[in-house]
């Protein structure tokens, strides 16, 4: 993908309102790596309240060393986070593309989140 369409495509991600609707327009993307790589997330994500909060989690399973499969959570954002942060999970997990640059491509600054 040219740099200049991965720029369209995540400015356009950013007009969507929810991780559903992102998700269903890059798994309909004319690049098939991408819309590939979106239709294997179907069904891996969950949302949960916790503290007060209503968090959206990808959730997988994987069998570990002894042949038991594991249920593996990552919290990917929170209802209502503007949707890059989810854009920027995809990109980085599916395409190895750091968040720094996918924030770049949306015209937005990425900070790094503090470390307690």
């Amino acid at each position: 993908m040219q740099q200049s369409d991965f720029e369209t495509l995540v400015k356009t991600l950013c007009t969507l309102d929810s991780v559903p609707t992102a998700l269903k327009f890059l798994q309909m993307n004319s690049d098939s790596n991408v819309a590939d790589a979106a239709k294997s997330l179907s069904g891996q994500f969950a949302l949960a309240e916790v503290e007060g909060e209503n968090r959206i989690y990808h959730v997988t399973t994987q069998e570990d060393d002894n042949g038991v499969e594991q249920e593996y959570v990552e919290h990917i954002m929170n209802e209502g986070d503007d949707i890059i942060r989810f854009v920027a999970w995809f990109f980085d997990i599916m395409f190895d593309v750091k968040t720094k640059e996918t924030y770049a491509a949306a015209g937005k600054t990425y900070t790094q989140p503090k470390r307690s």
